[in-house]
């Protein structure tokens, strides 16, 4: 008898197990390395080879072989932070003169790097509406236009795009796609399945779990693509302590559960959220109103615990009472770690083509995995300082 296909809970749990790489235990060794000795001297100069410790170790390959299994890659890269994740893949395909065609919702440290380096670099960033959709193909420039980043949905406004009909366009063109799956974790969002070339990912939120340390990942099934990344990479003279690449694997062992809590509780409190008559609106694509709805019951499988809230017009004081008001909820940039977080999105909000018209000032919760109900009460709290102020 034959068993079936595994699914994805079972494989992250043995992926990267091999005995070669655990020497016996249940976890990978912790290889710290620089230099690596070999056998022979024909082996110095091996094409493959692994001579270096820069390169990395037998702790980062357990960790790469059991991200592929994440969204069924073939190729995997760690890298030290969810920015680098972003912009390796741009440098790889950045020459003079080149253009990029960049989602007007990306994270605001990935749009800093392409107004700022890549435009030193002699390339031009183009932003476009994340609901573009196909007809971004009106934008490519032939010859010239290398990629098309996303991000999706949006990290602060939650905008969901068309990929299935953008990557398919750009493939006709041969324009290389790239598409930030932090939010979904890897698990509710599959962007390689629907054509995208390239799926990167901050492994400090989600994966890591507890906001204790940073990394990216990036994944393709494009071999061409990943050695032209490879080589970046090590020109760059990029590296990932082993120790880091250890707790990213660990992470990633409890993610799928991890996460199931996080979708609920973020869902939970969301829909509270929207009884609440200071709310003008939350922006949280799993509620079947949010306009983001269609497209995400039919590209995702799930929802992360991450969304946001529009209030009513209120001062920036105001604002700032009901967030300092909070006990539960940290007051922190990042995001995907057992603590809840919340942040005010309006001062970061940096857009040129799509200017969202949200009404009233806009806040970013992060549901960790407190119980929903205390929750729900320390928001409360939080919107009686509001009203106080």
């Amino acid at each position: 008898m034959t068993s079936g296909p595994r699914k994805l809970d079972t494989r992250l749990t043995h992926a990267g197990r091999d005995r070669k790489l655990t020497g016996g235990g249940v976890n990978p060794q912790i290889q710290r390395a620089s230099t690596v000795l070999v056998e022979s001297a024909e082996q110095l100069y091996a094409p493959g080879a692994w001579t270096y410790g820069r390169h990395g170790t037998a702790t980062h390959e357990a960790l790469k072989q059991a991200l592929c299994e994440l969204e069924d890659a073939s190729w995997c890269a760690v890298v030290s932070s969810g920015l680098l994740a972003c912009t390796v893949p741009i440098l790889a395909l950045a020459e003079p003169g080149a253009h990029f065609l960049v989602t007007d919702n990306a994270y605001g440290p990935t749009r800093r790097f392409f107004d700022r380096m890549l435009k030193r670099m002699g390339c031009e960033a183009e932003y476009f509406d994340p609901y573009i959709g196909a007809e971004v193909a009106a934008k490519f420039r032939t010859g010239a236009t290398k990629a098309i980043f996303l991000e999706s949905p949006g990290s602060m406004t939650f905008e969901i795009s068309d990929a299935p009909a953008i990557a398919a366009v750009a493939r006709a063109a041969g324009v290389k796609t790239i598409l930030d799956n932090t939010w979904a974790a890897g698990v509710y969002h599959r962007p390689l399945d629907l054509g995208i070339d390239i799926s990167v990912q901050s492994t400090s939120k989600y994966i890591g779990g507890g906001a204790d340390l940073l990394g990216g990942y990036i994944l393709t099934r494009d071999e061409a693509l990943g050695a032209r990344m490879k080589d970046t990479i090590a020109d760059l003279g990029l590296s990932v302590p082993a120790d880091d690449a250890y707790t990213v694997l660990r992470g990633l062992r409890s993610l799928t559960t991890r996460l199931q809590r996080h979708g609920a509780s973020g869902l939970d409190v969301a829909r509270w959220l929207e009884t609440r008559p200071e709310v003008l609106r939350v922006l949280h694509p799993a509620l079947e109103d949010d306009p983001n709805h269609a497209l995400w019951k039919r590209d995702f499988t799930g929802a992360s615990g991450l969304f946001g809230v529009v209030l009513k017009p209120a001062p920036t004081k105001a604002v700032h009472a009901f967030l300092d008001a909070l006990e539960l909820f940290g007051l922190g940039f990042s995001y995907g770690g057992f603590e809840s977080l919340a942040i005010h999105c309006d001062p970061q909000l940096k857009r040129t083509v799509s200017r969202p018209k949200l009404g009233g000032p806009l806040l970013r919760f992060s549901i960790g995995l407190e119980d929903s109900d205390d929750l729900k009460a320390d928001l409360a709290r939080g919107f009686a300082a509001l009203a106080s102020a």
